[in-house]
């Protein structure tokens, strides 16, 4: 169905006029003071006839004054808008940095009777049912965010290969140093002065260390805390792609990185 067509019998179940809809636009252009909220009665007669798209601010007003889930008008217009995370995953970036979370997670339901989490399976073959929910990782009280590790980051290859994507606990900021292997040292999420790094962390005094992988051949790098670096988090899971579009030659990656292994002042 055309979304002009829902959007018109959004509007006529509601019973709504025209120039009921403009007059409750000018309400809500007011509260929010900008004009760019205001739905004229003749751009309403063209979106619902004549197949115009109502840009961000209008599209708005109008599931604000039809009671709609904006995002279900997205999706009228086709734009995925619930695919916007992992259509991002697939989309490369060389500087590492945080992203916006799924809006939602698609989660087994219930296991086939012949699952065994003891042993190694092909899970999408043991999954009877699957389902999407909207929780923890989602919502404003979460303690979890992602990051993204860029494609020119290399500092924690082998572990940390570019183009993963971290989850990151935002309750847990303290450096710990209570480990005994590598694989023991919990990584952090850290926001510096030209953007971010994820990866091995100690404190020293008043300065945060970076010590990236041995087989990275990345030098450590240092920064005043407070005022140049900020704990975001602790990496708690990650997720990676193998022999992934991600993975350049360590000269490009020096070649792309500038700078970064000099020391802060």
């Amino acid at each position: 169905m055309h979304p002009g067509l829902r959007l018109r019998q959004a509007r006529e179940r509601l019973g709504l006029t025209y120039r009921e809809v403009e007059s409750a636009s000018y309400e809500l252009a007011a509260r929010r003071g900008r004009s760019e909220f205001i739905l004229h009665i003749s751009r309403l007669a063209e979106i619902e006839n004549r197949g115009v798209v109502p840009g961000l601010h209008k599209l708005y007003t109008l599931a604000v004054v039809y009671h709609l889930n904006p995002h279900d008008i997205l999706r009228w217009y086709d734009i995925p808008i619930d695919e916007c995370f992992n259509d991002g995953t697939t989309i490369p970036s060389p500087q590492t940095h945080l992203m916006a979370p799924p809006a939602s997670l698609r989660i087994p339901m219930r296991f086939d009777p012949a699952f065994d989490p003891r042993r190694t399976e092909f899970l999408s073959r043991m999954v009877e049912k699957w389902g999407h929910f909207e929780g923890v990782l989602t919502n404003g009280d979460s303690h979890h965010v992602y990051g993204y590790i860029g494609t020119s980051d290399r500092r924690m290859v082998p572990l940390l290969r570019p183009g993963s994507i971290v989850l990151v606990d935002v309750s847990m900021r303290k450096i710990d140093s209570d480990w005994t292997t590598e694989h023991d040292r919990p990584m952090y999420f850290v926001e510096v002065r030209n953007g971010y790094r994820c990866g091995w962390f100690h404190q020293d005094g008043a300065r945060l260390v970076m010590q990236p992988h041995p087989l990275s051949h990345c030098l450590p790098e240092t920064w005043r805390v407070p005022e140049e670096a900020e704990v975001v988090g602790r990496v708690t899971g990650v997720v990676t792609r193998l022999n992934g579009p991600g993975c350049i030659p360590p000269a490009e990656f020096q070649a792309a990185r500038g700078d970064s292994n000099r020391k802060a002042p």
